[in-house]
């Protein structure tokens, strides 16, 4: 089963970028859906943006119009940018699929 390792998180102050990184194991050409997630303190996991599909993506409403999800099949790579960054979006970072193991995730921690 394809294993994935989230990367790219740090502390940020608020309005700054980042941008994850997922690193698969194997060929993440077939693999949908894929995306996204995050988990903060006392919340329950969330979606962020995800792959449902070839070419077809969606967004939770926090992040629309600040992230992009990208991938790179050659790489068997999938990024989440992240511009704008708000005290909102500190959690831990996941990237999942059912097809694969997700990572012990990547902190991400906008404050100022």
């Amino acid at each position: 089963q394809v294993q994935l390792v989230e990367s790219g998180g740090g502390l940020v102050q608020p309005g700054e970028s980042l941008r994850l990184s997922c690193a698969a194991s194997g060929s993440i050409s077939s693999i949908y859906p894929m995306g996204w997630y995050r988990q903060a303190p006392g919340k329950q996991r969330e979606l962020v943006a995800a792959f449902t599909g070839v070419g077809s993506t969606v967004y939770a409403d926090s992040v629309k119009g600040r992230f992009t999800i990208s991938r790179d099949n050659a790489k068997n790579t999938v990024y989440l940018q992240m511009n704008s960054l708000k005290p909102e979006d500190t959690a831990v970072y996941y990237c999942n699929s059912p097809m694969a193991v997700s990572g012990q995730g990547t902190q991400v921690t906008v404050s100022s």
